[in-house]
């Protein structure tokens, strides 16, 4: 996924689709004309062949070349070597050679707000959506809410058809205790009011709950039986509430991987957050070969609670480390406010994330290699350098870079979000009978990683969207719009 105009193999990949969509009749596209949709459709037909693909399926497998994968009416109808795979008549029929094709992106730490000055956090409705589904992104958990109805309203708006976008599972606001650091969000007064609020965003139609840093456990215990009780998942970014009590409570997910375990921190006080510093120093401290660690992880394991990779983030905070992707879209004066903090960071030469942030990363590997669910988002807020979509690529270069496999990354980024969600009957992997989710990219990113970045089109249910039509109406725009 680039910014500037696409190469000549994307642009002609395009092209192609983009002739067929002209000439496809009518009835073939319910809602021409009044389809808010269109501008950033390049094939919307019901039968598509893919052919001389290299399929990246999302289970951790190796790649096959030379495939064929069919799609019809939005589901895949077939996908075997070429040339043994019967192609439909009055097929599009879509030539991919040196190109990959690898399952919709299910990413579980996403957000639809931004820093927009003065410790506020605007709903971005639109921008956001598009970059999403420009970068790859066909599923997606939003990782926390500060505006209420707002992202609810955008699942909404993109079920229906309104909008442009990933699938979302929608999170209520946060579940937090006394010390919010923004006055966007709710303080619980107790375990019951914990209750109440799960109850009234479930009923309002939030499909996901996050407990925030200063929780209590008596809150965190409620809010889990509640959540359960509704059938739906619970995660958090915690601090007041180790991850083993939060892991012995029942939650489903914790944020950050060990970026946020309070676990470490010596004479740690219950029900009270001891502060980032603490954590982090107990954190680098934390012999990774020791029997503490070790049993925290077979904890995890054991009581399945997956963990949730955000080295997007936590990248942005490393002196040395690139200017991220994606900053050319954002409003002028916030892309200069970033660029001049990167400037300093630059000027700061280290920082306690220049040792902190390798040993988390190998630390999620771990916890991989230990049988742990391991998951991934971007968390595009912090500082304001984190963009959807351009981040979420990112993420995958990230984890080989900490030692998994470029599959194996892959895998974390779709089947296994998937998975979380419970929804990889669906999506998450590419099978016949499944969702045709799917992106394809130029290259082969299990031999260069960095092509993942290459995205040439995105398949949400059967339609595929022209990645550069979405960034472009979105320049210049992004942090407000």
């Amino acid at each position: 996924m680039t910014s500037g105009m696409p190469r000549s193999a994307g642009a002609a990949l395009l092209a192609i689709a983009t002739a067929h969509l002209a000439a496809t009749t009518a009835a073939a596209q319910p809602g021409q004309g009044g389809n808010p949709l269109r501008q950033f459709i390049a094939v919307d037909t019901s039968v598509v062949a893919l052919t001389n693909v290299r399929v990246i399926d999302g289970t951790g497998a190796a790649a096959r070349p030379n495939h064929t994968v069919v799609l019809r009416d939005g589901n895949i109808l077939a996908l075997g070597d070429a040339g043994t795979v019967p192609i439909p008549a009055g097929a599009l029929v879509m030539n991919l050679a040196g190109k990959s094709v690898i399952p919709g992106l299910v990413m579980v730490h996403e957000h639809l707000y931004y820093p927009s000055g003065g410790g506020t956090y605007g709903n971005l409705s639109e921008s956001f959506t598009r970059l999403y589904l420009a970068g790859g992104v066909t599923s997606m958990r939003t990782g926390g809410n500060l505006n209420g109805y707002g992202e609810i309203a955008i699942k909404y708006a993109i079920d229906s058809g309104l909008k442009v976008g990933p699938w979302i599972d929608a999170t209520a606001p946060y579940l937090e205790g006394r010390g919010a650091f923004s006055g966007q969000m709710y303080e619980l007064k107790d375990a019951p009011d914990a209750r109440r609020m799960v109850n009234f965003w479930a009923d309002a139609g939030a499909t996901s709950f996050k407990a925030y840093m200063n929780i209590t456990r008596d809150h965190l215990r409620a809010a889990i039986d509640e959540v359960h009780r509704r059938g739906l998942r619970i995660t958090g970014h915690l601090c007041s509430v180790t991850y083993r009590e939060a892991a012995e409570m029942g939650i489903d997910n914790l944020e950050h991987s060990f970026f946020a375990a309070s676990d470490f921190v010596p004479n740690k006080q219950p029900d009270s957050c001891p502060g980032q510093n603490d954590v982090f120093q107990s954190i680098y401290a934390v012999d990774t070969a020791g029997a503490p660690y070790k049993a925290l992880v077979r904890t995890l394991v054991d009581r399945r609670v997956a963990l949730t990779s955000t080295l997007p983030i936590f990248e942005t905070f490393v002196p040395g480390r690139p200017l991220p992707p994606g900053l050319d879209l954002l409003v002028p004066a916030l892309r200069e406010t970033y660029e001049a903090r990167h400037a300093r960071l630059v000027q700061q030469g280290s920082s306690g994330y220049s040792l902190l942030y390798p040993k988390v990363a190998a630390m999620e590997v771990s916890f991989f290699r230990a049988g742990g669910m391991l998951l991934a988002g971007t968390d595009p807020t912090g500082s304001g350098g984190v963009i959807a979509g351009f981040a979420n690529q990112r993420a995958i270069e990230l984890l080989v870079e900490a030692g998994l496999t470029p599959v194996e990354a892959i895998q974390v980024c779709t089947l296994n979000g998937a998975r979380y969600l419970g929804r990889d009957a669906r999506v998450g992997s590419i099978e016949v009978g499944k969702q045709a989710d799917l992106v394809i990219v130029d290259g082969d990113p299990t031999v260069n990683v960095s092509d993942i970045a290459k995205v040439e089109l995105v398949f949400k249910n059967g339609v595929g969207f022209n990645p550069q039509s979405l960034i472009e109406s979105v320049r210049g725009r992004v942090g407000i719009f």
